[in-house]
């Protein structure tokens, strides 16, 4: 019985090329799957969306409701108090409005009562979300041509309106999906 002996050279080389095999191997099923996915997205882009379902709910934000996000509020003090105009923009921010100006009053007004909340034409809506913020606040419309409001608080201002919880809405259970059959047209429930 002869033996054939393998130089550690050949070894090494079958072992090299292995490596390089498996290594290939693997480059070549990423690229595979990411050449998939990326053809599977792109077919997934042109194909039509589901139709939404129809809601019987009809909700603030559904309606263009303004909502404190949207809503730009420059904070004034009108007061002797430090610091109250900071501390008032900060809970202001909390409530998720967006605080643009913190500063004195600029327009240097004595305002007696809790605030006066400033705003333009455009401004209404936002104003009267503003305006709930502080019990007592007063509206005063100017001329700027913007939807920013501005709260100036006053002399009887301690603290903003308790933040009130919005009431559950109740709503109807989804319709059942519509089928249709040929030559009848899908109908949607009524809510």
């Amino acid at each position: 019985m002869s033996y054939i002996v393998e130089s550690s050279a050949s070894s090494s080389r079958r072992s090299r090329r292995r490596r390089a095999l498996i290594t290939l191997s693997l480059v070549v099923l990423m690229l595979f799957f990411a050449f998939w996915y990326a053809y599977s997205y792109y077919q997934a882009s042109g194909r039509p969306a589901a139709a939404p379902a129809a809601s019987c709910s009809t909700s603030p934000a559904a309606a263009g409701a303004v909502r404190p996000a949207t809503t730009t509020v420059n904070v004034y003090n009108a007061t002797d108090r430090d610091g109250l105009a900071a501390r008032t923009a900060a809970e202001v921010r909390k409530r998720g409005f967006v605080v643009a100006t913190v500063a004195n009053d600029p327009l240097q007004r004595t305002i007696a009562g809790t605030a006066e909340v400033r705003y333009g034409p455009t401004g209404i809506a936002k104003a009267k979300l503003v305006l709930a913020l502080v019990k007592g606040a007063r509206p005063a419309r100017d001329a700027r041509t913007d939807a920013s409001v501005d709260l100036v608080l006053g002399e009887k201002f301690v603290a903003l309106a308790p933040v009130s919880r919005p009431k559950p809405v109740i709503t109807k259970p989804a319709p059942r999906p519509t089928t249709t059959t040929p030559g009848r047209a899908a109908t949607t429930p009524a809510c």
